[in-house]
């Protein structure tokens, strides 16, 4: 519901000291460096440190070894001492060697082992062909040729009956070729294979072997069932070995992962001879953690501001919100995070989203079934979208309450009602339509005017008096909106709240103050260029952008509709399904059929809903009072180890 004060730190020290001001001061999650070359005139003689990062090599080489061997390294809470390059270097020397030799020794069991099934592959085409292939191979005055052509093909060797040499014998088929083969005298083998090529003929290289297809195939199979073993036992070595070593690749893994990710932070650091310059951000509410670490420091000096009294970088933005509303940041987020000086509308957007959801998703047991999907979402597989959905899950069971829905059965919760006093669910849909749209529209109009209630609040903070009072989205905005929908509200009912004359007035006050609108906000809020170039084209340009504004406030509302028709969707979506159901007799049938319809319809409702309700949050709401321009606040964080390694 807030946003966290930022801090611009200055940090300037010997350059030996630049790992340990790192290591202590800026790796823990609350500090986001800068490029500090930004900072610098290039008269003071300060350059950027430019390093090569003697870690990353050893780095991606103990993951590659791993990766190989299908290993995942994980990083050690402690080490028990220091570990020196040279002593991880010859590790993982030693490590890649002994593991290049063990793959080299599988890579030629595996390329013997594609071999055999290649050749099993070959064989199988041909198991008809009773005959064995070494004495074919060996005859002294014919040539045979083994391959496949299409079927079509085969067809045409009618038109070579003629030719005594063209015989194809085939072995087997599939749906599109057929497998064989064909002989020839050694002098006619050359015009043979020219006409067989012409019936696309394509050959293959049968290896040498002995015996008949069916034979070298059994042969084949026992050297195939051999080398599996061979692999099999290959592997349980390499896994043995990587047993032996797992907690030591750990450590090591563990000792880079820290002192590369240290390394990469050097190069935002400015150098000038034996000093370093480093700046960044600092929430507040980590500033006496750091200065604690930093006191420790003797040849380091910071200095800690309220901004960047340069202006080369705007502030980043951390949204500080409760637990509950937290997962609705990152819908915050892919719209644009807010400034650092505006209004972080993650509440907002949590509540409004929720019971919006809710009111168009509502149904008590599917709203059941969306929260435990959307919790196994989060915890399983780690989706910000899960922990949205809870919260969206039980809205959809409050309304469902609301409705008497539960997977679409209307009469469950009746004990329930009249045991509250109630003769019936409070709200039956499909007897409650106009009232459903009209409330619709009502939601539209109270969300409406509280964005721009919310873009007033944010105006008069940044000082912009003159938007809050004159603006589409400012004060003037909120008395033609209201006026306009108490005009329709008098004109559909014939009630009148506020009379039609009052109303004129008012309407007609607010259009001429926002056809003015640029001249007014420029002298209250003291813009430079506040005066028109062109009488003519002001005049044509804020004509059509009146216009504008008031077509944008009617689309804006009659958006808002799609909160009441989603509502008779669902209604209608499971009034089908029960009807399509009730076209068998057989209760297990229908019980199938109401299961599968709740479940279509539950996926598509969620994604539907999802989409629609995100939409009025983007383009009704947030373009009346959020900007998002702001930049995401995205500190360094380390794995946390023992003192002993840093």
């Amino acid at each position: 519901m807030a946003i966290a004060n930022m801090k611009f730190v200055k940090v300037i020290g010997l350059l030996s000291e630049l790992d340990a001001f790192l290591g202590s001061c800026c790796v823990d999650g609350t500090f986001q460096p800068e490029q500090a070359m930004q900072y610098m005139s290039d008269s003071m003689g300060y350059t950027q440190l430019v390093e090569e990062n003697p870690y990353a090599p050893m780095l991606q080489k103990i993951e590659e070894l791993a990766s190989s061997s299908g290993i995942h390294l994980r990083e050690v809470e402690k080490i028990p001492k220091p570990v020196t390059n040279e002593e991880t270097e010859a590790f993982i020397r030693q490590l890649g060697s002994r593991m290049s030799e063990l793959h080299d020794e599988r890579k030629v069991l595996t390329d013997q082992l594609a071999t055999c099934e290649s050749a099993i592959t070959q064989f199988q085409h041909f198991t008809g062909l009773d005959i064995n292939l070494d004495d074919l191979f060996s005859c002294e005055f014919i040539k045979v040729r083994f391959g496949h052509m299409p079927k079509e093909s085969t067809q045409k060797l009618l038109a070579y009956a003629d030719n005594p040499y063209m015989l194809f014998i085939p072995c087997s088929s599939d749906a599109k070729e057929d497998w064989g083969v064909y002989f020839a005298p050694r002098e006619q083998i050359e015009e043979v294979d020219r006409n067989f090529a012409s019936l696309y003929f394509e050959r293959l290289r049968i290896p040498g072997a002995v015996g008949t297809p069916e034979h070298i195939i059994e042969e084949i199979q026992k050297n195939i069932d051999l080398l599996n073993e061979q692999i099999a036992e290959l592997d349980a070595r390499i896994a043995a070995h990587w047993n032996e070593e797992v907690d030591h690749c750990n450590l090591i893994y563990t000792h880079l992962k820290w002192f590369s990710g240290l390394f990469n932070l050097r190069r935002y650091a400015a150098r000038h001879g034996d000093s370093f310059f480093y700046v960044g951000w600092l929430a507040e509410d980590a500033v006496k953690a750091f200065e604690k670490h930093a006191r420790k420091l003797r040849k380091v000096t910071y200095e800690i501001n309220d901004t960047d009294e340069v202006g080369k970088t705007i502030p980043p933005v951390k949204l500080k919100n409760p637990r509950i509303f937290r997962p609705f940041e990152y819908l915050v987020g892919m719209f644009g995070l807010p400034s650092g000086k505006d209004i972080d509308v993650t509440a907002f957007v949590a509540i409004t989203y929720t019971v919006m959801f809710g009111i168009m998703f509502g149904d008590f047991g599917q709203g059941v079934v969306l929260g435990i999907a959307g919790f196994l979402m989060w915890k399983l597989k780690g989706m910000q979208i899960g922990k949205i959905l809870v919260p969206c899950g039980v809205s959809a069971c409050v309304f469902g309450l609301v409705y008497g829905e539960c997977f679409g059965y209307e009469t469950w919760f009746d004990p329930l009602y009249h045991a509250v006093g109630l003769s019936g669910k409070p709200v039956d849909i499909m007897e409650s339509i106009t009232g459903l749209l009209l409330v619709s529209i009502g939601i539209g109009v109270v969300l409406l005017v509280f964005t721009m209630l919310i873009n007033i609040y944010g105006c008069l903070k940044h000082k912009k008096f003159g938007e809050a009072l004159f603006s589409q989205s400012g004060l003037t905005g909120i008395v033609l909106y209201l006026s306009g929908v108490c005009f329709v509200y008098n004109f559909m009912t014939s009630k009148t709240i506020v009379p039609n004359a009052v109303l004129g007035v008012l309407i007609g006050i607010a259009c001429i103050i926002l056809f003015f609108k640029e001249i007014l906000i420029g002298l209250i809020d003291h813009h430079p260029d506040w005066k028109p170039e062109s009488i003519t084209d002001y005049i044509l340009e804020n004509f059509f952008e009146l216009f504008e504004y008031i077509l944008s406030f009617f689309s804006n509302t009659i958006s808002f509709l799609r909160i009441g028709a989603f509502v008779l969707v669902h209604a209608g979506m499971m009034t089908a399904v029960f009807a399509i159901a009730g076209l068998t007799s057989s209760t297990v049938v229908n019980l199938i059929v109401v299961v599968l319809g709740n479940i279509f319809v539950m996926c598509l409702e969620a994604l539907f809903t999802s989409i629609q309700v995100m939409r009025l949050e983007f383009y009704e709401l947030f373009s009346r009072c959020y900007a998002g321009e702001g930049r995401s606040f995205e500190p360094v964080r380390l794995h946390h180890v023992s003192e002993s390694i840093q």
